[in-house]
């Protein structure tokens, strides 16, 4: 197990270093000059010279990827070009709310989406399969900004339950929050519902059919411990991936349901940077959220190994 962990870690590592490389090339092929973009049209060339040696933007670019690599790792993001505030501190403030709406959307997602796919699959082809079908495949193929104002206009205005506008503020705790992220919690939800559903569904029918279940239920096994403890075991394997890589698009992929409430995310930070240009606060963004789709991609690995001692044998 532990030469498993160690592989897994390095693969990790590997990957961080690869996507670093290309989002460093990426963002640097970007259209526009940040020298101009930040001092106007009407600076001269004199003084964006000066602004590009001081950013160091006319240093060779394999000295400017390991010099932002390093500080990278090191903690030293420097400041925004267009705000002037350090980037960590703006990052790291946009990212724990990404992650509590991204936290609150699992808790409720997981075990809704699991739920509903278990009961689909002990029910294949039966009324209530077809109707969890047909809901949740109907419910994501709405656009996320149509399901965030359906939700607004139900559960905001006409019944005002939830707030429509998720404008959180650092000084507010959790608890104070909350309402606010209801929504675009919800919405979240229904974008990941038929994904995993589906995914769960499939698992349970396909496990249904082995020859071990039927073994277990000759055995005389209650059927619900078959199904709890053997059945569920394998048939969510698959759907643990799909779990991690759903969070970790949840923390910096909401662009569209954090613009439509409002919510001070990570995605909305990515918008602004590319707006703005700004390109050390935009690789910082995309390489934190590089991260949080590895980490979450290592424990996936680890449930695996856990949920099936094979992987951990081979």
């Amino acid at each position: 197990m532990l030469r498993y962990i160690l592989r897994r870690l390095g693969f990790l590592v590997l990957t961080v270093i690869l996507t670093s490389l290309m989002i460093f090339v990426v963002t640097q092929l970007l259209p526009g000059d940040v020298a101009r973009v930040i001092l106007g049209r009407e600076a001269g060339e004199a003084a964006l010279q000066n602004l590009r040696e001081e950013l160091g933007l006319d240093r060779p670019l394999p000295v400017q990827y390991l010099t932002w690599l390093g500080n990278f790792i090191i903690g030293d993001w420097g400041n925004s070009y267009s705000t002037g505030v350090p980037i960590r501190d703006l990052v790291m403030e946009r990212l724990g709310n990404s992650l509590r709406l991204a936290g609150l959307t699992m808790l409720i997602a997981v075990p809704l989406a699991v739920m509903l796919g278990v009961i689909a699959g002990l029910n294949e082809n039966k009324t209530i399969d077809n109707l969890i079908s047909i809901v949740s495949l109907s419910v994501v193929g709405l656009p996320e900004f149509v399901t965030g104002l359906l939700l607004i206009q139900l559960l905001s205005f006409r019944f005002q339950i939830f707030p429509a506008n998720s404008s959180i503020s650092p000084d507010m705790g959790f608890f104070e929050m909350l309402p606010m992220l209801v929504l675009p919690a919800l919405t979240a939800t229904l974008v990941l519902l038929a994904y995993v559903a589906r995914l769960t569904r499939a698992g349970v029918i396909e496990e249904l059919k082995q020859g071990y279940v039927r073994t277990a239920v000759l055995k005389g096994l209650p059927r619900q411990m078959v199904i709890v403890k053997h059945v569920l075991r394998n048939a969510l394997l698959p759907t643990i991936t799909v779990i991690a890589i759903s969070f970790g698009w949840l923390i910096s992929g909401l662009i569209v349901v954090e613009n439509v409430f409002n919510y001070p995310g990570l995605g909305r930070l990515m918008t602004f940077a590319i707006d703005r240009r700004d390109l050390p606060l935009l690789q910082a963004i995309t390489l934190v959220a590089v991260l949080g789709f590895a980490l979450a991609n290592l424990i996936a690995d680890l449930l695996y190994a856990y949920l099936n001692p094979r992987i951990r044998l081979t």
